[in-house]
């Protein structure tokens, strides 16, 4: 998942008395989620964990974002300004970054779409913890871990069926049968949505 990891011995702390800003983007959508505060203890542990930690000047104290929240911010690049004080660093956000509930601290837009499928995760989530009735979701829950898989096998035929008949109506809605059970299989795995984008990731930039 790591493309360029910086050498923190090269990063300049006396400017701001032992801290460095650090800016954190979306590696997909580049666009800026937050800025925080990282000490040298802060940015090891970045580097080492893979997840965006920061020191807090207001607690005094080292803190991972998602910590308490879950939402994440997985590391694919830490980069450096010309003057070694500054830290760019790009990450995958599991779930929302801002402490409002809003994808970006900026108000930065992410494209729908995958809002829409990170929701769809977060929610197939939900339905795994909590299991409210009358909720197909929780049915396959119930169900267990082989009829999720053979769900998962049978929109994949039919998808498959849908694309040699030339119908896009129906090649749509196959797909989006798949992709659903491929979610609902992936929860039932305990294999967050963030895993598969990183991996995705990973993949291009080779």
């Amino acid at each position: 998942m790591k493309k360029e990891m910086i050498s923190p011995n090269k990063m300049n702390f006396d400017k701001l008395g032992g801290l460095i800003p650090a800016v954190i983007i979306d590696s997909i959508t580049n666009a800026v989620l937050m800025v925080g505060f990282m000490n040298r203890e802060s940015l090891d542990k970045t580097i080492a964990a893979g997840k965006v930690t920061f020191y807090s000047r207001s607690r005094k104290k080292i803190w991972t974002k998602g910590e308490t929240s879950g939402n994440f911010l997985n590391v694919t690049e830490i980069k450096s300004d010309c003057d070694n004080d500054t830290l760019l660093i790009k990450a995958i956000p599991y779930g929302n970054t801002c402490h409002t509930g809003d994808y970006s601290c900026f108000k930065e837009e992410q494209y729908p779409g995958i809002t829409f499928l990170n929701e769809l995760f977060s929610l197939i989530q939900s339905r795994k913890k909590n299991m409210p009735e009358h909720s197909y979701t929780t049915k396959l829950f119930k169900e267990g871990e082989d009829r999720i898989i053979q769900k998962v096998g049978e929109e994949a035929v039919e998808t498959i069926i849908a694309a040699k008949n030339k119908s896009k109506k129906d090649l749509i809605n196959e797909t989006s049968d798949l992709i659903y059970h491929l979610f609902v299989m992936l929860v039932e795995k305990g294999i967050p949505l963030t895993d598969i984008v990183a991996n995705l990731h990973k993949r291009h930039t080779k």
